[in-house]
């Protein structure tokens, strides 16, 4: 199979056997990660390997229980981390201060997410599933404390990995010219972007674990590993808010808009509780 192909098969894997992933393996994702780009070679990156049972538990409770993380064989905990460069400029007799500069946090930030994808990829030549587990972020002073991360390090994403057991088949997408504009950006009409989303989503029919399987599969997943009320609270919650197209699905009950910006201020105070102030007061 040449890259493209592997690229266009990859998918969110959930669901994974048993199986050890070998030592020799996780070296070459490690090393990988490790070799991916970044802003001016600082290498603000720290990985947490995490294998053992418990910590995999841990770790899956901290994410809001998704039992895909306790799961898989392997989790890998990507940190923003400062904390080395600060410690190499001081016993430098210079000074570094990232973390009060917003522009080394998000080129650090872009820095994590290339070799965390560089990991996604290698592991899918290898026949390995993965998936990305964001939620560590509503978690930062949990995993600080618990995995022992010191101040001027950030845990930004768990990368969740594994032999697949089963894979999704078909998750939708925008179609390319939708994403992809050509020297320029080019504004959409609101009848072309609500025609864009209805082509990728479908509509929301009455057999809804169906429409789960193209628009939650995390949801579909999640019942059938541990969570078997999962998809009942959902189903009322759609009953109850009268849910009725794919953009409601999404910003009133799945990522509720209020909830979302609310979520900044916990999340600013951990960062800030980790040292990082580049987010003002």
């Amino acid at each position: 199979m040449d890259l493209y192909d592997l690229l266009m098969k990859r998918r969110s894997v959930r669901n994974f056997d048993a199986r050890e992933i070998p030592a020799e393996i996780v070296a070459k994702l490690v090393a990988a990660a490790n070799n991916a780009p970044t802003g001016g070679n600082l290498q603000p990156l720290t990985i947490v390997v995490v294998r053992e049972v418990e910590r995999r538990a841990k770790l899956g409770e901290m994410v809001g229980g998704q039992p895909w993380v306790k799961n898989a064989p392997l989790s890998m905990i990507f940190c923003l981390d400062f904390f080395r460069l600060k410690r190499w400029a001081e016993a430098s007799g210079t000074a570094f201060r990232g973390e009060e500069a917003l522009s080394h946090f998000l080129i650090a930030y872009a820095d994590v997410m290339c070799a965390a994808q560089t990991v996604v990829i290698l592991a899918e030549n290898y026949g390995l599933g993965s998936v990305y587990i964001g939620t560590i972020l509503f978690a930062v002073d949990q995993a600080r404390e618990y995995f022992a991360i010191p101040r001027f390090v950030l845990p930004v994403m768990v990368l969740s990995l594994g032999y697949p057991k089963t894979v999704p088949k078909n998750i939708p997408k925008l179609a390319a010219e939708i994403v992809v504009h050509l020297e320029k950006y080019e504004t959409l009409s609101d009848e072309a972007i609500l025609d864009a989303f209805e082509d990728k989503y479908g509509e929301i029919d009455e057999n809804v674990e169906r429409y789960f399987e193209r628009a939650f599969v995390e949801a579909v997943e999640a019942e059938r590993q541990e969570r078997e009320e999962r998809l009942e609270a959902i189903k009322e919650g759609m009953k109850r808010l009268q849910i009725k197209n794919n953009a409601e699905f999404l910003f009133r009950l799945r990522y509720p808009a209020d909830f979302m910006v609310e979520l900044n201020a916990n999340m600013v105070d951990s960062f800030k509780n980790a040292g990082f102030e580049c987010f003002g007061s």
